[in-house]
């Protein structure tokens, strides 16, 4: 049995400075998936290779409350710098987490990787709606390089799956949890498929970022975001093109408790929002120190 798909939509334009991106979530139809409130999709972008590097400067400084932040690389790196000292720089196939808690503000910034000869920058941003216990808890950062990310080969040379968040089979992300989530990064050959087992009561989206395929004999489009509905079946992904597909999978566990956008915190009142902005205002979050990275 196949999972029903519930609806699908396609990203909206919010571009942000120099980047442009497509808001995938939250949407008119909805505004979670599991614990996921939110996704950026920074489509490639190919770069001069005299361009200008983007720096951590403070122009892009802002705060979060209440989420984890999760950027996943896909080309390029990211560089990071946070009120709380932490500093890093991710690089291609990596992911960079950060939980925001009582309150953290952070800059970053997205260029060419500097390991490799490409000059493409390609990037997701989702973020995770905390448990209200977690939300008052002190803000963690943890940057994870692609070589600590999970990754296994699919039989019959179909592809390959990385965990970049959560589980699959015995594959563990050291990314932490507070509830069940999961992030999948699928790369299907062309012409093969892969079937996800799913888990009842377990909210699951997949996204198309580059290429085509058909999902529980539907066919979707470049750019196509799908859900599904919270009954019991498989998540079958065909690639019927002559080149490889990727496919982001990304679900968890239904957020239960109350939630309260405002602006760049995710709360679970009004009155928390308001606290939120408060705190910040009076300098509670801290300041980022711009010094060189150790």
């Amino acid at each position: 049995m196949k999972r029903k798909i519930s609806f699908t939509t396609q990203g909206k334009r919010s571009d942000i400075g120099d980047f442009k991106i497509y808001r995938l979530l939250p949407n008119r139809y909805l505004s979670s998936v599991g614990p996921f409130v939110f996704l950026d999709h920074v489509p490639p972008v190919t770069h001069l290779s005299n361009e200008p590097l983007k720096v951590v400067d403070g122009s892009g400084a802002h705060p979060h409350r209440g989420i984890a932040t999760l950027t996943y690389i896909l080309n390029g790196e990211a560089d990071h710098h946070d009120s709380k000292g932490h500093t890093a720089i991710v690089h291609s196939g990596g992911a960079q987490w950060m939980k925001a808690g009582n309150g953290i503000i952070h800059d970053e910034a997205m260029n060419v990787d500097s390991e490799t000869t490409d000059l493409v920058t390609h990037a997701f941003q989702f973020w995770i709606n905390l448990p209200s216990k977690q939300k008052a808890e002190s803000p963690e950062y943890m940057p994870v390089q692609a070589s600590d990310i999970p990754k296994k080969l699919l039989d019959n040379k179909a592809g390959w799956i990385k965990v970049v968040a959560g589980n699959y089979e015995n594959m563990i992300s050291k990314i932490p949890s507070y509830s069940k989530q999961l992030l999948y990064h699928l790369h299907l050959e062309a012409g093969k498929q892969f079937v996800l087992a799913t888990e009842k009561e377990v909210e699951y989206a997949a996204f198309l970022p580059l290429q085509s395929a058909i999902i529980n004999d539907t066919s979707f489009e470049k750019g196509d975001l799908i859900t599904f509905d919270s009954n019991e079946g498989n998540i079958e992904i065909q690639n019927n093109s002559d080149v490889g597909a990727d496919i982001i999978l990304f679900g968890g566990e239904k957020y239960n408790e109350p939630i309260i956008f405002g602006g760049p915190f995710v709360m679970n009142s009004q009155e928390e929002i308001a606290q939120a902005y408060e705190d910040f205002h009076l300098g509670k979050y801290g300041k980022i120190s711009y010094e060189q990275h150790n």
